[in-house]
């Protein structure tokens, strides 16, 4: 039992669109993407990006757009998890299946596509990779300032609090100006001059992606850009007051703090964690801890990159040659291209079922109760114990012995347990 408190559903900003009209701007906005990832679902679509030529001839002609325009929707259309790329096939994302009836995929579609906003429109090459980062962090308190003027902002305003907190980060890292005055006011002007075109380049990645829209020397959300920053807003406001605090911890921190939470509270936290953050290096931090020891962890990793969707699938995918990760990568695959979650497991082999049984043993001993881990005999594919023994020993999986040992300990069946023991001192023994 839990004594957290709830809080009531909070409604967004006055003025804003209802879900469906919402819906509907953000299926305008990828209308181009939507035609071509279903053109690419229709024949032998392309097999990378950028498309190639006779592809990108054949769209073209059948679509009446650009090359710009093509290459440009293709991208986008990745991007909003409308087409995956599977090899050299071009599949329809679940997204994509569900485009017409479901105004809550659209969305999660769109906001993709926002939170991907620096890849949709990149950034000039001859400006410092590092400059560009520090641009990118600093553009979720520029759309907060947006949101909260609810309406045109001066892009002299947005400047001046881009200036402050790229200059914040720097102190952070200790990267503040030293020397002469002159030589101190030199590179003030640069940095300003820097900073402006960074602005130029962010502003105009949002208004790429439908985010805001610019005037004459002003920027200003759009319906939809409003709703996106409050809802992100929002679920840092959430976190926040959670008694756990998770929206300050570390990746591996705060999922402990989830794993007693049922699902639905926890997808809250991974979501509320996930907004105060860039997407690619919580990811990265998300996969981190994955790679770690603690199979638990593992898991629950792999559950909070579901609530990623979209922009963490290339990464998922890459890491497909990750033994330890090879199972929890096939079923996020699999659910994220629309399996039945309950069915999802099927796309494992014997040996990777084997291996993940293994797995989630070993988070049960750790942190699970004994009958649980009794129990999760009835999971095992081989159907009987003899069969899962002499499969377990052979899988190589690096807890095994700790799993067998603690199985025989927990498991009330005296020859049951008895056979659990030898099981585990062969593989300790490496004997047959």
């Amino acid at each position: 039992m839990t004594t957290r408190r709830t809080r009531p559903a909070p409604r967004p900003p006055e003025g804003t669109p209802a879900p469906a009209e919402l819906a509907r701007q953000a299926r305008t906005v990828l209308a181009d993407a939507v035609r071509i990832a279903r053109w690419a679902a229709d024949v032998s679509g392309p097999g990378g990006a950028p498309l190639a030529a006779r592809a990108l001839e054949r769209a073209a002609a059948a679509m009446e757009l650009s090359p710009a325009q093509l290459r440009a929707g293709w991208d986008r259309a990745r991007l909003a998890g409308l087409i995956e790329l599977h090899g050299d096939t071009a599949r329809p994302g679940w997204r994509l299946r569900a485009w017409n009836r479901d105004d809550s995929a659209v969305l999660r579609g769109w906001v993709a596509l926002f939170d991907a906003w620096s890849l949709v429109h990149p950034a000039p090459e001859d400006i410092e990779a590092t400059a560009v980062a520090e641009a990118v962090e600093a553009v979720p308190q520029v759309l907060s300032l947006l949101q909260l003027s609810a309406g045109p902002v001066p892009v002299a305003t947005l400047l001046d609090l881009l200036g402050q907190r790229v200059a914040e980060l720097h102190e952070e890292r200790c990267e503040v100006p030293y020397g002469p005055q002159e030589e101190r006011a030199a590179a003030s002007e640069t940095s300003g001059d820097l900073n402006a075109l960074l602005l130029d380049w962010a502003l105009e990645g949002l208004a790429a992606v439908g985010a805001l829209t610019l005037g004459d020397g002003h920027a200003t959300l759009t319906p939809l850009g409003n709703w996106a920053v409050w809802v992100k807003l929002e679920q840092i406001c959430v976190a926040a007051q959670s008694p756990a605090g998770n929206i300050e911890q570390p990746a591996a921190d705060m999922l402990l703090g989830c794993a007693r939470l049922t699902p639905g509270p926890a997808r809250a936290e991974y979501r509320a964690w996930l907004a105060a953050r860039p997407v690619g290096s919580a990811v990265a931090e998300l996969l981190a801890v994955a790679r770690g020891e603690d199979a638990l962890l593992r898991g629950l990793a792999f559950e909070a990159l579901r609530v990623v969707g979209a922009p963490a699938e290339p990464v998922v995918r890459s890491v497909l040659t990750e033994a330890p990760l090879r199972p929890y990568a096939l079923i996020w695959l699999a659910e994220y291209e629309g399996a039945d979650p309950d069915d999802a497991q099927d796309v494992l082999s014997r040996e990777e079922a084997t291996w993940l049984w293994v797995d989630t043993a070993a988070a049960v001993a750790d942190h699970g109760e004994t009958g649980l881990l009794v129990r999760h005999l009835d999971s095992a594919v081989q159907g009987t114990v003899p069969a899962l023994l002499d499969e377990v020993r052979a899988i190589g999986h690096p807890r095994t012995v700790q799993v067998l040992v603690a199985l025989a300990a927990a498991h009330p069946d005296p020859a049951l347990a008895k056979a659990v023991r030898r099981a585990a001192f062969q593989v300790h023994t490496g004997g047959v």
